[in-house]
């Protein structure tokens, strides 16, 4: 009876062991997990601004192209109207009826409004992804069972580029500025 009495003892003297490595090695996972996830948050932060200076860069760039085509399109426009109708060309006053008049182009335009909706979309998507790892970082951090292990690290501060009116509407229920052009 001794024996078997020993070998019980034994027996679950192993399960202990084993059952402690088992929660050793979890602990260690889940800690990892975590500080995985907060080096993921601070990157997506990074690549987010990053992403936001992209944009407003590119879009600040096209929109100078309309304003330089329009100031030299108005300036050739100008040479081209003063050289049919001066002096020298009286009596041609109606032949601009006839003639093909240069055309102002808004295909610039519309590679703008594209661009912006890209662009926009695009960031969009950036602070989609980073809400996503908050989102999993708090339920780490926030859930039992891993809440014993990493609970005490707390949640990960994150800031989202939004606008104040976007704040006002949110806070008030209502939006009511839709006037794109003011």
């Amino acid at each position: 009876m001794k024996g078997l009495g020993l070998k019980i003892g034994v027996g679950f003297g192993v399960l202990a062991i084993a059952l402690g490595i088992m929660a050793l090695v979890w602990g260690i996972g889940v800690s990892n997990r975590e500080i995985r996830l907060r080096n993921k948050i601070a990157e997506q932060q990074e690549v987010m601004g990053l992403n936001y200076d992209k944009m407003w860069k590119v879009l600040k760039q096209q929109a100078q192209i309309p304003d330089k085509y329009k100031s030299d399109f108005k300036e050739v426009y100008q040479t081209i109207m003063e050289g049919r109708y001066n002096d020298a060309n009286r009596g041609q006053f109606m032949a601009w009826i006839k003639e093909h008049n240069p055309q102002y182009d808004s295909t610039m335009y519309n590679k703008l409004m594209v661009s912006i909706e890209a662009n926009r979309t695009e960031f969009f998507m950036e602070q989609k992804k980073l809400r996503s790892f908050k989102k999993e970082h708090d339920d780490l951090v926030m859930v039992f069972p891993s809440s014993i292990i990493v609970g005490s690290r707390g949640t990960i501060d994150v800031k989202f580029i939004t606008s104040a009116a976007t704040k006002a509407a949110i806070e008030t229920g209502e939006e009511n500025d839709i006037n794109l052009f003011k």
